[in-house]
């Protein structure tokens, strides 16, 4: 747990975009003026406003001085009782989220960070505690609940991403994907609407836009060589999907980084 002063300040209060591989991060954002990046877009947030976002998911900040607020960091893998395949919590895994917090947030974010910073006895199950009760508040009242999502994910689905991930390089269309699946594209549409609300067609580019951003963000290859890298014959057209994903060409979106 850190306070956004903290964290920022000394990196001229901007977080560059950057993604975390098994951390849910919940951000707490009280007072400032925050632009938001997320996968490529960019919002302005009025505090109090709070923030969940789940593994792989793209983002930075740019915060005015003195901003103030909390940043959680949860590896995913140590919150079974919370955020497993089958947890009541778990759809909150689902995608990110931008929430109005309760006042009772406000009171137990500040509750957390008293326990985190001092080693009292049963410090660990009261940090559980504590966080149970932040992310019941959150999502509580929210759309996204488990009626509108169920908390048990298909594991076609995690099979889906899993293969995205080891060959979005050599893009394969769907029907690759769906035989390899043992299943039709048509009911992998359905599926994946289902579960995600998306295509496979676009949870495919998306993975790859993603991909496309992290290259741009820490790595000096030129756009036509991320454009090779992930498998676009034509770096044209790759300028093409990247505008369409970022608002932006990759060497404008590279440049923002860099400012």
């Amino acid at each position: 747990m850190e306070r956004i002063v903290d964290r920022a300040a000394g990196l001229d209060w901007q977080i560059k975009p950057h993604r975390h591989t098994h951390l849910l991060q919940i951000f707490l954002l009280l007072s400032g003026q925050i632009t938001f990046h997320l996968e490529g877009q960019q919002r302005c947030l009025t505090p109090p406003v709070a923030l969940c976002l789940p593994p792989t998911v793209v983002h930075g900040f740019d915060f005015s001085a003195e901003t103030e607020g909390w940043v959680l960091s949860l590896p995913v893998q140590n919150f079974p009782e919370f955020l497993a395949d089958g947890a009541e919590l778990a759809f909150i895994l689902r995608g990110p989220e931008i929430l109005a917090p309760a006042a009772a947030v406000q009171d137990n974010f500040s509750r957390l960070f008293d326990v985190w910073s001092e080693n009292r006895r049963f410090r660990s199950t009261a940090l559980r505690c504590l966080l149970g009760q932040i992310l019941c508040a959150l999502f509580r009242d929210h759309a996204t609940s488990p009626a509108a999502h169920p908390t048990r994910t298909d594991p076609r689905i995690a099979r889906f991403q899993s293969l995205i991930a080891q060959h979005f390089s050599a893009h394969w269309q769907v029907s690759d994907y769906a035989a390899t699946l043992g299943m039709s594209a048509r009911n992998l549409g359905r599926l994946c609407k289902h579960q995600t609300g998306l295509s496979p067609q676009a949870m495919i580019e998306a993975h790859l836009m993603r991909e496309a951003a992290r290259l741009l963000a820490y790595t000096r290859m030129s756009a036509q060589s991320v454009a090779h890298r992930l498998g676009y014959d034509d770096p044209s057209y790759f300028n093409r999907r990247f505008r369409a994903f970022a608002n932006m060409s990759p060497g404008a979106y590279r440049r923002r980084l860099d400012q």
